[in-house]
């Protein structure tokens, strides 16, 4: 067998490991950072570099997201994870907006982790699909967002 790059890393895609090496690029750039609001500052910064450099469609809908979650929770700081613009509480992922065009996807996801207070009985949905956002999507992803941060 062979040491080719398809098989060093079996099972993922070649849009999961950039993916993974993004995260790995966006955790060595967060250790040289020295005081805390220059981290902020500069991973505010990344977000919106991020966004900006999106295709349209998913850009548009990540202008709209972010703007909506800074609204609806501004305990949130935002920064990257995976590549895609998040929104963390004390570093921590709440919320992350991932573009149709990161896993080559019909649609962009609206996702939110484990810390997020969403809970409504034995289950609920965690990620939510965006083909557009509109107002009444907006208005509903600024209520997800104030109940997942309690």
């Amino acid at each position: 067998m062979g040491s080719t790059e398809s098989s060093a890393h079996e099972g993922f895609t070649a849009e999961e490991r950039a993916a993974m090496k993004e995260r790995a690029q966006e955790v060595k750039k967060a250790g040289r950072r020295t005081s805390r609001a220059e981290k902020a500052a500069q991973a505010e910064r990344d977000v919106l570099e991020k966004i900006a450099g999106m295709p349209e469609s998913d850009r548009a809908m990540a202008e709209r997201v972010h703007a909506a979650v800074t609204a609806a929770a501004p305990s949130l700081a935002p920064k990257l994870w995976y590549g895609m613009p998040a929104y963390a509480l004390d570093g921590k992922v709440v919320c992350f907006f991932q573009a149709a065009e990161k896993f080559r996807t019909r649609y962009a996801t609206l996702g939110f982790s484990d810390l997020a207070r969403l809970d409504e009985g034995t289950m609920w949905p965690s990620a939510f699909a965006l083909t557009e956002v509109t107002p009444e999507a907006e208005a509903r992803i600024a209520e997800l967002v104030k109940r997942a941060v309690g």
